[in-house]
């Protein structure tokens, strides 16, 4: 049986580490965790996400995820808001989406042109 999300992974071009880096661990404050030996010489970066990972894959003949995405959980709505001031501020456009009333979130564009969607559940 699934027990949970071990972890995801998002696509991006050959070379992409330093913006990864920049992007997924100073912006949004992810911990980078070393990949396994066996799987270094690929490329890419992978960080720490609550009990999960996620994953930044080198992909040769990469093409951006306009539609698929992870959706990263914010630690509250106040977060939230600080996070979308903190990525505008940075130059990545925020679309904000209020369609689903319980839940506060925005989507933005990773720097590979990859969509990623930002949550915080209502109590």
């Amino acid at each position: 049986m699934i027990s949970g999300l071990d972890h995801i992974q998002v696509a991006a071009p050959p070379g992409c580490e330093v913006r990864a880096r920049k992007f997924y661990g100073h912006l949004l404050g992810l911990k980078e965790v070393a990949k396994p030996a066996a799987l270094a010489s690929r490329g890419g970066v992978w960080f720490a996400l609550g009990g999960s990972e996620l994953h930044i894959g080198v992909e040769r003949d990469f093409h951006a995820a306009r539609k698929a995405h992870p959706a990263l959980a914010a630690s509250s709505a106040e977060a939230l808001q600080q996070l979308a001031a903190r990525l505008e501020s940075s130059g990545h456009s925020v679309l904000w989406d209020t369609d689903l009333p319980s839940i506060k979130r925005f989507f933005t564009h990773d720097p590979f042109g990859n969509r990623i969607e930002f949550v915080a559940r209502e109590p």
